[in-house]
């Protein structure tokens, strides 16, 4: 029986590749977005935020990073999932810091989470696909 976790965690040059990655689809959609990475327990290790971007849309991406690292879900996935039971949904409202609007992805390596990415500032769906490029860009798909 082991007595000792090992976790897997995306280092800083991982968040900042990651979080750059982003910005450029962001760029190449012609948004203004804030990007955020967090470790596997939700602790921030890059944040980006674009020129214009409002300093409250920095804040969404680091919720819907937190949110998808802690939760191991993507964020969209996990409103679907709480949606789905009132007790559930009474329970998590109060909770801070879980967002669950699209734009927040699990970074998963070698079937860890690992940490998780969270983009704000588009439309959602644009949110999602830039969290998902950064991902799949720097950790593969």
């Amino acid at each position: 029986m082991a007595l000792v976790l090992q976790k897997a965690s995306l280092t800083m040059d991982a968040a900042r590749r990651i979080a750059e990655a982003a910005v450029a689809r962001a760029e190449q959609d012609g948004l203004n977005i804030a990007v955020a990475v967090v470790d596997q327990e939700g602790a921030p290790l890059a944040l980006l935020r674009m020129d214009g971007v409002p300093a409250p849309i920095a804040e969404f991406a680091l919720d819907k990073a937190y949110t998808a690292a802690v939760t191991g879900a993507k964020t969209k996935d996990f409103f679907e999932h709480i949606d789905s039971s009132p007790a559930l949904r009474l329970g998590l409202i109060s909770r801070s810091r879980l967002l669950v609007w699209g734009g927040g992805v699990p970074a998963g390596v070698d079937g860890q989470i690992a940490g998780g990415v969270g983009v704000s500032g588009g439309p959602e769906e644009a949110d999602i696909a830039c969290a998902q490029h950064a991902l799949d860009a720097v950790l593969g798909g």
